[in-house]
């Protein structure tokens, strides 16, 4: 992927990024709840099939109304977006079985380190909570071995 930095637009990622923390701000205010998207996902498979390994049961029924809206929302938010603005077209350079394999890989990895990007890095960090500050160092470090091999290494 690379990115275009005639057409970058600081703007929009500045508003991308106070959009995602008034919505982490307003979900633990008024709900009391972390916006760790592997959470919220797996509380709302959990409440949705029930009892399937690596699901979460949902604690009560009306627990999953919020989690709906809340995935719903990542899901139609982009789209709505790009009716709205012109985003240039994506293009993908990996194959379809290496995306499944990291995909697969980071799924793994949420699991073993109890949460995912959204809920150490985002959420965790700004409540100065040491175990999202070692988990996103964590994140970050490999993610930079990762890109390290992946283009110097095996290239």
């Amino acid at each position: 992927m690379t990115i275009d930095w005639i057409n970058f637009a600081p703007w929009t990622a500045l508003a991308g990024g106070l959009l995602i923390g008034t919505a982490c701000a307003a979900l633990i205010l008024f709900n009391g709840k972390i916006a760790g998207i592997s959470g919220v996902l797996g509380g709302l498979l959990g409440g949705l099939l029930g009892g399937l390994p690596g699901t979460r049961r949902s604690s009560t029924g009306g627990d999953l109304g919020w989690r709906v809206a809340f995935i719903g929302g990542l899901v139609i938010a982009p789209l709505v977006y790009g009716l709205a603005a012109s985003l240039p077209a994506v293009t993908l350079e990996a194959d379809t079985t290496v995306l499944v394999v990291a995909g697969l890989l980071v799924g793994i990895g949420t699991r073993y380190g109890a949460g995912c990007t959204s809920g150490h890095g985002v959420c965790g960090l700004s409540r100065r909570a040491p175990r999202s500050m070692a988990a996103t160092a964590t994140f970050m470090l490999a993610g930079f071995a990762t890109l390290y091999v992946v283009r110097h290494l095996l290239a």
